[in-house]
């Protein structure tokens, strides 16, 4: 083999310690991002292709949908925490869940200019190892109080990152109440003097004035020790009927609660509405007492 001319090696060699230095000093761009725009890097302007969904829910939402509710005033949002936990022998494991998927939609409608995050499915339920209070039973899932704060803070500083300006914590269980309160505090304090508030709201999770509410109404119970109650039934037959296993109660003669016969359906599915609007209607007043208007 005949040996390259100096001058062909000297150039090659340049080429090779150009590339070196420009692969150096170059970091390759973050998996699913590109320099210009693209499918996975779209303008964050681009106009939206078609007309918005009708729903106050931000996962069921687009990107561009969520950024022209913004735009169009809606700045208010709801972190709305549930759980899994044991519900007496009727009831799904997501009961909290399922309750607040119609009561956050009630309230974001009724404010009118809010949207709802993804509910916080997750929250503690006792101490996972050993097990104590909820977690004595199989289905339920906990988190540490630590876990559940942080899970909040994140979730509230990403909704602020995009520009909300009014962030709301309710919750539907009692084990949520303090680590929300203690998050809002501590964020309020983190984000003084800027735009975005912070707030929570125990009026929602205030089941004695439901209890006075249903008494108002002629309907007394009596606590069979359930976990349960005509409240909560009532409320999950307006969503789901099958999460209070409403056929499965009926063929065993088992279709009441707490003394309270649940047939006929509809009309206890109507009471569930109207427990969910009394329910909206007194948190929708005291979000709006926190924000000032």
């Amino acid at each position: 083999m005949k040996a390259l001319p100096v001058l062909t090696v000297l150039a090659l060699a340049l080429i090779t310690l150009s590339y070196a230095q420009q692969s150096a000093t170059t970091k390759p761009p973050a998996p699913g991002l590109r320099s210009s725009t693209s499918a996975t890097s779209p303008d964050p302007n681009m106009a939206r292709p078609i007309a918005p969904h009708d729903t106050v829910f931000i996962e069921e939402l687009t990107w561009l949908e969520v950024r022209d509710a913004l735009r169009a005033g809606k700045k208010t949002v709801l972190i709305a925490t549930g759980g899994i936990e044991m519900n007496g022998p009727y009831l799904a494991t997501g009961k909290h869940n399922y309750v607040l998927r119609a009561a956050t939609e009630a309230i974001a409608r009724k404010l009118g200019n809010a949207l709802v995050a993804p509910i916080v499915a997750f929250v503690p339920e006792g101490n996972i190892d050993p097990p104590s209070e909820h977690m004595r039973y199989p289905g339920t899932i906990s988190l540490q109080a630590d876990t559940y704060k942080r899970l909040l803070t994140d979730i509230a500083a990403s909704l602020r990152a995009h520009g909300f300006e009014h962030i709301v914590l309710i919750g539907d269980s009692g084990g949520n109440q303090t680590g929300m309160k203690e998050v809002a505090a501590e964020l309020s304090t983190k984000w003084a003097g800027g735009k975005t508030k912070i707030h929570f709201i125990p009026e929602f999770y205030n089941y004695p004035a439901v209890t006075q509410w249903l008494e108002s109404k002629g309907i007394k119970q009596v606590d069979e020790g359930h976990h349960d109650d005509l409240a909560m039934e009532a409320m999950m037959l307006a969503v789901d009927p099958t999460t209070v296993r409403m056929k499965e109660r009926i063929a065993a003669g088992k279709f009441s609660i707490n003394g309270i016969p649940l047939a006929p359906v509809d009309k206890t599915i109507d009471l569930g509405k109207r427990i969910l609007d009394f329910r909206a209607t007194v948190t929708v007043e005291a979000i709006k007492k926190a924000i000032g208007k």
